[in-house]
């Protein structure tokens, strides 16, 4: 019973999943079109209205079709609030459903994760704080753009 569940299952959830994809890195394309590259500045406007609207929709839509059903308790802290989230363990899609949920912010990434072909769209779409492991000062540079974006007053995201 299982094995022909997966069988009928697995084909359409399977189209599903690449064509929500293919549409979050159309968006993301869309939306970082012409903005300068590597962080330099925050998305603002309609930019970062779709990222924070489209891509979470997506994303949570994406989670629900691998079966994933989650619900929050409590109230979401709002950007000025709380400018850094904290997750982890970082091995899991945890810190993907936490992005979702909280309107995409942005992540602390390897620099290496933005070079993928389309989920480095996607990816630089949320503006990461990238971290070069071949960098010796990357540490340092990590730590101080996050502080840069933690005092920004709402300039920037949410740093996850």
């Amino acid at each position: 019973q299982t094995v022909l569940q997966g069988i009928i299952l697995l084909p359409p959830r399977a189209i599903c999943i690449a064509s929500l994809v293919l549409l979050a890195w159309l968006f993301a394309s869309i939306a970082t079109f012409g903005h300068p590259a590597k962080g330099s500045a925050p998305l603002r406007g309609w930019r970062r209205r779709m990222i924070q609207t489209t891509l979470s929709c997506l994303t949570r839509t994406l989670f629900f079709i691998m079966g994933f059903k989650v619900k929050v308790k409590g109230k979401i802290a709002s950007l000025l609030e709380a400018p850094i989230i904290v997750a982890a363990p970082h091995s899991s899609f945890f810190d993907a459903i936490i992005s979702a949920l909280t309107g995409m912010p942005s992540v602390v990434s390897r620099a290496e994760n933005l070079s993928t072909p389309v989920f480095g769209t996607i990816l630089s779409s949320v503006q990461p704080v990238s971290v070069s492991r071949q960098d010796p000062d990357s540490r340092k540079n990590t730590v101080a753009e996050i502080t840069k974006r933690a005092l920004s007053r709402g300039q920037w995201p949410q740093v996850i």
